[in-house]
């Protein structure tokens, strides 16, 4: 969907062990992995596939590049968990060179109040179950849940990108609604 070119630096977002900004390393001439958490950029650096991101230890809300640095900036899961959306989407804006191209999957909320409880039950239940199987813990992915509540959902996250300088914004539904993929191009000449 991105579309990505040799010749493009990419920026991916709460990286994580850096799933997504390997990916794009295989496509990308220069990538860089940012995540406030250094246990898993220490994941992340790990990794051995082919393409080597950069890995670099920051915060979505004060990010440490020039404006213009980068031609896409990508994020899994990240903009759901950031304290304060509208400043983080400005520095993306930020980062971004004008025409350059924002790309987010996170879970979404799905608009029905039926829909949304048996949902929201569901990532709770699973998510305990999971943290316990895979961590001992059964809190380790209770968090998702939790970070749904303050969310406000993918058309309002869509509207947010609007107001912030981006264009050509879309929402393409993933499973049903229950995630979303958000793509949007910062404005030329903002």
């Amino acid at each position: 969907m991105a579309g990505l070119g040799r010749d493009e630096r990419l920026l991916d977002l709460a990286t994580g062990t850096g799933d997504l900004a390997f990916l794009g390393a295989e496509q990308c001439g220069s990538v860089v992995g940012l995540d406030v958490t250094w246990r898993m950029l220490e994941l992340a650096s790990g990794k051995r596939r082919g393409a080597a991101p950069r890995f670099v230890a920051g915060d979505m809300l004060d990010l440490p590049f020039a404006a213009g640095s980068f031609d896409v900036v990508t994020t899994g899961y990240g903009i759901r968990n950031v304290p304060d959306l509208g400043r983080a989407l400005d520095e993306v804006a930020r980062v971004l060179r004008p025409g350059g191209r924002f790309f987010s999957l996170d879970f979404d909320r799905p608009g029905n109040r039926i829909l949304w409880a048996v949902y929201f039950g569901y990532l709770t239940v699973v998510g305990s179950a999971l943290g316990l199987v895979l961590h001992r813990d059964a809190d380790a992915y209770r968090y998702i849940p939790e970070s749904l509540r303050g969310y406000p959902g993918s058309r309002q996250v869509a509207h947010l990108l609007e107001r912030r300088g981006f264009e050509d914004v879309g929402v393409v539904p993933v499973l049903g609604g229950l995630m979303a993929i958000h793509h949007a191009r910062k404005r030329k000449g903002v």
